[in-house]
């Protein structure tokens, strides 16, 4: 079982109302993050716990990769909690809990005989308060409740069968011989070919509930992390609406600066760090974000560039790398962290603590290669959690050099055989040197790409 740190800050807020004492009763939850408010609904104050647990997990403390300390007021008292990414609920020191006692409510009618005295349980602590309980009432011969709750009522009037046909129109061909002639006025279905091309398009379109962080990582220098940095985030970017990052996380001057397009300043995540709490204030708006990153005008993305001075001696640190994660999985739906060489530098172990996904790149250059399977197998025998993303991690094999290859083929099989996702990208001259712009590559190599990030898509958790 994981373990996971607590992170100190932010303390969400949770406002139950609702009659605990009645298991049909309608409850509604408020959720305030940093004064961002989330309201749910649920059918009774039991549910609503349930709901706030699994709502918390995956949208503040799965984001940080930490348990989120949680302040909760509900019928019961206030409770000082903490939630982690799998939903499990500790006690938590950050405040005084404060129970209520229910008195029991007076009969409406007058009583034909005395009554036995109710005694009510004692109040639960905050060590014992858990948001996984469930909405499921105790064993009773008695008939259901009447009236039906409001949830109820509504799916009840759902089940007739739809008019709306059910399926998917398949559009005609637009590439290929098939789209040429229907160019012309025919209406051709697509082939294979083109059929798997949106398969692809349609898995880098997606949005997941909350941020998600993608590592390329590969500790031999000229494995083509850049490149594959820079080519993921660009498929991303304009296949789903923009909202991409492609982060340099290098402990020195990292090369994505000199492989992507600059803006007016030279901002790097140097200049960032100092205005993180304002970044992250209830009042901060997400156009502020360009003072820091570098937008890629035909890409779609935006770039964090790592120090770039020759003579600075500020090494990022695992904290400030927790800092600006906290910052980019707020104003981005998916980040591309580019990495350098070194395993051992804490903002790269920081880094590998906050990737849903590894992405593993090298070249037909048999030493990159065998960095990467290095890498793979030394992370399988770190932790739990390195272990997954060691089984889950995808490699992206690129060929450095023109023609044909043997070298190739056999580190392709060689990654395989270690049970791992492998797709290979072509040469391509537009790779090699200046700034990379997905328009000036080859169609087969844009394909090639699509391709990749369609399977490192697949990969990450929804």
């Amino acid at each position: 079982m994981t373990a996971y740190n607590t992170a100190q800050w932010p303390i969400t807020t949770v406002t139950i109302t609702g009659d605990q004492s009645e298991d049909s009763s309608p409850a509604v939850v408020r959720i305030d993050r940093m004064g961002t408010v989330h309201t749910l609904e649920a059918d009774s104050t039991l549910q609503a716990r349930a709901q706030a647990r699994s709502w918390i997990a995956e949208n503040v403390a799965a984001p940080m990769d930490r348990a989120a300390k949680v302040t909760i007021d509900d019928p019961e008292g206030l409770w000082h909690v903490t939630i982690d990414p799998a939903g499990r609920v500790t006690a938590s020191d950050h405040g005084t809990d404060r129970p209520k006692t229910h008195p029991a409510k007076e009969a409406s009618t007058p009583a034909a005989a005395p009554e036995p005295p109710v005694t009510l349980p004692p109040a639960p602590s905050s060590a014992a308060f858990d948001l996984h309980q469930t909405d499921t009432p105790a064993p009773s011969s008695a008939p259901p409740p009447e009236p039906q709750s409001r949830r109820e009522a509504r799916e009840q009037i759902h089940e007739r069968p739809s008019f709306i046909t059910a399926g998917r129109a398949v559009q005609p061909a637009q590439h290929g011989w098939r789209g040429t002639l229907n160019g012309l006025g025919l209406r051709l279905a697509p082939g294979p070919d083109e059929l798997a091309m949106r398969r692809d398009v349609e898995a880098v379109s997606q949005h997941w509930g909350g941020p998600r962080t993608i590592a390329v990582v590969n500790g031999k220098g000229s494995a083509a992390k850049t490149p594959t940095t820079a080519c993921l985030a660009a498929v991303f970017a304009r296949h789903s609406g923009a909202g991409v990052l492609a982060w340099d996380n290098n402990e020195t001057r990292g090369s994505l600066a000199w492989r992507t397009e600059a803006s007016a300043h030279k901002a790097t995540v140097l200049d960032l760090l100092p205005h993180v709490d304002k970044l992250m204030s209830n009042h901060a708006q997400h156009a502020e974000m360009a003072h820091y990153v570098h937008h890629q005008p035909a890409d779609k993305y935006d770039v964090l560039w790592s120090d770039q001075s020759v003579e600075g001696d500020h090494i990022v640190t695992a904290e400030e790398v927790d800092l600006v994660h906290q910052v980019a999985a707020r104003y981005y739906r998916m980040v591309v962290m580019d990495s350098g060489n070194s395993e051992r530098a804490p903002n790269w172990r920081a880094m590998v603590e906050h990737a849903d996904r590894l992405v593993v790149p090298c070249t037909n250059v048999e030493d990159t290669a065998e960095a990467g399977a290095r890498l793979i197998e030394a992370l399988a025998a770190r932790d739990e959690r390195s272990a997954a993303l060691a089984r889950n991690a995808i490699v992206l094999v690129s060929q450095r050099t023109a023609g044909h290859d043997p070298n190739l083929e056999r580190i392709v099989k060689g990654f395989r055989e270690m049970g791992l996702s492998v797709v290979t990208v072509p040469y391509d001259p537009a790779l090699q040197t200046g700034v990379i712009r997905h328009d000036a590559l080859r169609p087969a190599t844009q394909r090639a790409w699509l391709h990749a990030a369609a399977e490192v898509a697949r990969g990450l958790p929804s």
